[in-house]
């Protein structure tokens, strides 16, 4: 028995090695975007835009993605081919990302600028849309390697563990001051010693995927009930390339504004039948995602801009672009610790929501991110900053775990909180047999499980489809969730370069994310933690 546990240990770790290489270049890279894209002379808000892009796109392309590689057969499984082709995506933008002003003066001596801004854009938006859809293929590939319960929990868990240990790679790299080395010399500066660090960590992290004997039966039952779905709704789903065959651009056009316009169909009708329940905790967490992701993804910027005096614009051996650089070091250091606190509060985590209970802890987090962004606002010491961003790690760290835990405890007596009358009028509006829509209560007053064709864990696909037939499963709800951390980068990518041009301070960052955090905490009141909550 423990050479088996040994063996899957190592199993477990092999496969989890890409998502710890994946992790480590996303975070990487979050922290020189934002730097990058201001010394190749883009406005602030169009900085934000370009953040927002590649969310965008993942929201509309990556279940394009799933499904296609649900139904995908070769010789190398179902997922490994789309993991290696986005794998190319990823590597193409980390040759570009630190490249682009050499590669756009030798393009355009003479108009450079713009050359050297779009070169970045296109490059950030396809490494972070690559490595988002690249993360996505790999925990399907987990949950088909490992079907059973208990080995699908521990390989989530030593998932974690990675990411949390490639995470902690990511910012700890650029905090490090590599100029004097030789090589980064050589190679032109820190970013470009670290990209091409990171190039090489990615690359042998991928090799490790030639060596995964991935099962085509794993998901054996699932993979039949998912055929039956994509086929019985292939007129709904857009072709993509492995699919098409040779026809017109305007049939295949014509298909696409079909799928566009039944997909909305559907997350209309997934949205109608969504509980009061969900809705609550959705929100909360958006809000609070939302405060988080302010911090994170300006915090290089703000560090550097507004702590340390710095202009990403100047001259590359000028005072203000050193001064900006090390505030940009100093701010990935302080994302590192962020890191760090997280990790040290997923190992009491446990203790503390079984002694203090899911309420406390959750308004404990949300309290100290009001405290700490409106701290992180009006200081103007590196020091105090830095101890605040760091103490923010508390937060993440409960928003990876309660909201799920919460969701756990909803669908283990859903017959009390999914107790809704929107699911049962919508059914009426739209089902012309109308015993439909009395099934469907009885179903939920008795406390049965509507059957699924579809288990938890499969594609997203069948999510909406599951949800418009008035089936709730607990992969569709924790999709849910996870769109909420999708929008959460969306949102302030968008509006935070405009307010902080109007305000003419990066300071506005961290205002933003004050506001943000007050609202999470205020919703944070809604939520459903017990069902004595349900009378509220």
């Amino acid at each position: 028995m423990t050479d088996l546990l040994h063996g899957s240990m190592w199993k477990f770790l092999l496969v989890n090695t890409l998502p710890c290489g994946l992790e480590a270049c996303m975070s990487a890279v979050t922290v020189y975007i934002p730097p990058l894209l201001l010394q190749a002379g883009m406005e602030k808000r169009y900085m934000t835009m370009v953040l927002a892009l590649a969310p965008v796109l993942g929201m509309i392309f990556i279940p394009m993605i799933g499904s296609a590689s649900d139904s995908h057969q070769s010789r190398f499984g179902r997922r490994r081919p789309f993991i290696w082709m986005l794998s190319l995506g990823i590597l193409l933008g980390l040759q570009i990302m630190p490249q682009a002003r050499r590669l756009a003066v030798l393009m355009s001596p003479q108009h450079h600028h713009w050359l050297e801004a779009a070169m970045q854009a296109t490059a950030v938006s396809l490494l972070n849309f690559c490595g988002q859809a690249c993360l996505t293929l790999l925990v399907a590939l987990l949950s088909d390697l490992f079907p059973e319960q208990e080995e699908n929990s521990r390989a989530f868990s030593v998932y974690s563990m990675m990411v949390s240990l490639g995470g902690c790679l990511g910012f700890l790299l650029p905090a490090v001051d590599w100029r004097n080395i030789p090589v980064a010399a050589y190679l032109g500066g820190q970013e470009a010693f670290i990209y091409a660090l990171l190039t090489v960590i990615f690359l042998s992290c991928l090799l490790t995927t030639a060596f995964i004997p991935e099962e085509a039966g794993a998901a054996g039952g699932r993979e039949a009930a998912v055929d039956r779905r994509l086929k019985s709704g292939s007129s709904g789903c857009c072709p993509h390339w492995l699919q098409l065959q040779p026809r017109s651009v305007w049939v295949a056009l014509n298909q696409c504004v079909s799928a566009l316009r039944s997909t909305v169909s559907r997350v209309y009708a997934a949205c109608v039948q969504v509980p009061t329940v969900m809705w609550r905790l959705f929100v909360a967490d958006l809000c609070n995602w939302m405060a988080l992701m302010s911090v994170i993804f300006f915090f290089a910027d703000f560090m550097g801009e507004g702590l340390y005096q710095g202009v990403p614009s100047a001259e590359p051996e000028s005072e203000e672009r050193k001064q900006f650089d090390e505030g940009v070091r100093m701010g990935s250091l302080t994302l590192f610790l962020q890191f760090m606190v997280s990790v040290l509060c997923s190992v009491l985590m446990d203790g503390l929501v079984a002694r203090l209970g899911p309420r406390v802890v959750f308004f404990s987090s949300g309290a100290l991110l009001v405290v700490t962004t409106a701290v992180m606002t009006v200081s103007h010491s590196v020091v105090t900053v830095t101890v605040m961003a760091a103490l923010t790690g508390y937060t993440v760290c409960v928003l990876h775990v309660l909201p799920y835990t919460l969701l756990c405890q909803y669908h283990s007596n859903k017959q009390v909180y999914f107790t809704t009358s929107n699911s049962i009028s919508y059914l009426l509006r739209h089902n012309s047999k109308p015993e439909a829509a009395r099934a469907h209560s009885a179903g939920h007053s008795e406390g049965e499980k509507p059957s699924e064709d579809v288990p938890d864990g499969a594609p997203h696909v069948s999510l909406l489809v599951a949800a418009a037939d008035g089936q709730r499963g607990m992969c569709y709800d924790m999709a849910i969730l996870e769109s909420a951390y999708l929008i959460s980068e969306v949102l302030p990518a968008l509006c935070l370069g405009s307010v902080v041009q109007l305000a003419n301070s990066v300071r506005a960052y961290m205002a933003s994310a004050c506001c943000f955090s007050v609202l999470a905490f205020l919703f944070s009141t809604r939520i459903i933690y017990s069902h004595t909550d349900l009378n509220r």
